[in-house]
C-alpha cells in the first residue's frame, strides 16, 4: 500500500525536479541555441550522474527513507532517463548483460515506435 506521506514526498520532489528541468531547458536554449537538443542531453546526463550519487550516498548513510523524495520525485521530475540508466546498470551488475542490452534496445526502439505511431495516428485528429 502507498502511504500518503510517501506520495506527498514524491509529489513535492516532482515539482522541484520539473521546475529544475524547465530552468535548464530555458537557460541552455538561451546560451547554446535550440538547433540541437542540448537541454535534453544535459538533463539526461546530469540526472544519471545524480542518480548514481544518490544510490551510493543514500545506501552509505542509511538515507533510503529519502529515496521517494529525491530519486522518484526530484530526479523523476527532472528526468526519467536516470531511472532507465539505473535499471540498465543494475541488470549489468547482476551479470545480466544480455538482458540489459535487450532493455536498452527495447526501451529506445519501442519508445521511438510509440511516439511515431502516436504522431501518425493523432496529427490529423487534433490539427
Amino acid at each position: 500500500m502507498i502511504s500518503g506521506t510517501t506520495l506527498a514526498q514524491v509529489a513535492a520532489g516532482g515539482a522541484i525536479g520539473a521546475s529544475a528541468r524547465y530552468v535548464v531547458n530555458v537557460t541552455s536554449g538561451r546560451l547554446l541555441g535550440t538547433g540541437f537538443p542540448y537541454a535534453t542531453l544535459i538533463i539526461n546526463v546530469a540526472g544519471s550522474f545524480l542518480m548514481g550519487l544518490l544510490v551510493v550516498l543514500l545506501a552509505e548513510k542509511s538515507g533510503n527513507r529519502l529515496a521517494p523524495f529525491l530519486m522518484t520525485g526530484v530526479l523523476g521530475g527532472f528526468t526519467t532517463f536516470s531511472a532507465f540508466s539505473l535499471d540498465t546498470i543494475t541488470l549489468y551488475e547482476r551479470g545480466q548483460t544480455g538482458l540489459a542490452l535487450v532493455y536498452v534496445a527495447g526501451s529506445v526502439l519501442l519508445s521511438l515506435a510509440a511516439i511515431a505511431l502516436a504522431l501518425h495516428l493523432f496529427r490529423g485528429v487534433f490539427a
